[in-house]
């Protein structure tokens, strides 16, 4: 029947203390420990439901007592807390440079992580996502078996039709039609796939900016440009998973020096992408902070990125005259081709995320904003990301979480 829960009929007791463990469970994740008369008061349950509510999760492990709410009259009264070991979530942020790996409990706390340098395609892609998971798992002093679900982030999207990688021709290895065969079956836990700038999104709208907005767009700026479609509520991740591709969006105009040519490169990442910004400091007169180096032919991204932070803060920080010019030149080039995504979607905000756009500061986003004022119809307001920290492998750990939680949460099992 739509909208119970496996094994239960609707209006039943049993239906109705899982939905009631369920929402205490949800209360203490927001609000932290809570005593029984608050849980009791938040929930509209009487006292002794409560008490039997209580009693019943602690049997089953998911909370615990954890000390007791003073500087009130009266006894002390007992606090409940989730108890955070009662199940384990994890992420991975695979780039071609590096991957990453956090174990989160179930309160989200992160409780083991690692970083590992992408061995690329001389070693396959089960043993480099076993090494990072496991070396993550024994940093948090678990096993394996104790984690309950696992999200990888990748550049581009697995096909849902075929469960090959598209749109990532820069990440070898990952392009085996056989690829989740492998994996599923290396690994004891449910492994969900998703790309990488779609979990940055997933980050903001539960921890950052996005909160509380059902349709909103994130513009993605690190080693390429991304977006994610947040519509209703839910990311739109299209026909073949390549929503938001938008390094491919035709727009009219060239950069001044195209110094790197990119596999699947388009428009407007030879716009407005990273690699377009020493050619603007160069005609500015502007000398770059660090030289980039090449790296078998080609240039390192993550030092090309770190250049062009380098570059978008010391601009922000002096915004006269050349460095002043230099973000007027990179706002018109953001802006152009977000303009057709705002012309497209009406989004109520846009989130602007990635360690490029985030050097520009305040000024560089009122610039792209103005800009975009005169390109587009409508008129979102654009934000800064507030998930600073690694926002791609928090949304991993989010989406692993939120699974987890449905699961174990689920008292009628």
């Amino acid at each position: 029947m739509t909208g119970t829960t496996p094994g239960t009929t609707p209006g039943t007791p049993s239906l109705l203390r899982a939905m009631n463990d369920r929402a205490a469970l949800d209360l203490l994740l927001v609000h932290g420990p809570l005593s029984r008369t608050r849980i009791g008061r938040l929930t509209g349950l009487s006292k002794p439901t409560a008490s039997q509510l209580l009693a019943r999760l602690e049997a089953r492990g998911l909370v615990v007592a954890t000390g007791t709410a003073t500087g009130r009259p009266g006894p002390n009264a007992q606090l409940y807390a989730i108890n955070p070991r009662a199940a384990h979530a994890a992420g991975l942020d695979v780039t071609p440079s590096r991957i990453l790996a956090s174990v989160a409990d179930l309160s989200g706390a992160v409780v083991g992580s690692c970083e590992l340098p992408n061995p690329g395609p001389g070693t396959p892609v089960v043993d480099q996502v076993g090494q990072a998971l496991g070396e993550a798992v024994r940093t948090a002093g678990l096993q394996l078996a104790d984690v309950h679900r696992l999200v990888i982030a990748t550049p581009g999207s697995f096909d849902p039709r075929t469960g090959v990688l598209r749109y990532a021709d820069h990440l070898p290895g990952w392009h085996s039609p056989t690829l989740l065969e492998e994996l599923a079956a290396a690994l004891p836990m449910p492994v969900e796939y998703e790309n990488d700038v779609n979990l940055a999104a997933v980050a903001e709208q539960r921890l950052g900016a996005a909160r509380g907005h059902g349709d909103f767009v994130l513009l993605w700026n690190e080693e390429g440009l991304g977006a994610a479609l947040v519509i209703g509520g839910r990311l739109h991740r299209g026909w073949t998973g390549g929503a938001g591709e938008v390094g491919f969006l035709p727009v009219p105009g060239r950069p001044l020096v195209r110094h790197v040519t990119r596999e699947n490169s388009g428009g407007y990442q030879e716009l407005a992408g990273v690699e377009v910004l020493p050619g603007l400091a160069a005609a500015l007169g502007i000398e770059m902070p660090g030289a980039v180096p090449r790296v078998r032919g080609a240039f390192d991204a993550a030092a090309e990125v770190a250049a062009a932070v380098a570059l978008l803060e010391r601009a922000a920080a002096e915004p006269v005259g050349p460095h002043l010019r230099l973000l007027e030149s990179y706002a018109t080039a953001l802006a152009t081709g977000l303009a057709s995504l705002v012309a497209v979607l009406d989004p109520e905000i846009v989130v602007l995320s990635g360690a490029v756009t985030a050097a520009g500061g305040d000024l560089l986003r009122e610039l792209i904003e103005a800009e975009l004022g005169d390109l587009a119809p409508s008129r979102p307001r654009l934000v800064a990301g507030e998930v600073r920290e690694r926002p791609v492998l928090r949304g991993a750990l989010e989406s692993a979480l939120t699974a987890t939680r449905d699961e174990v949460f689920d008292t009628s099992r």
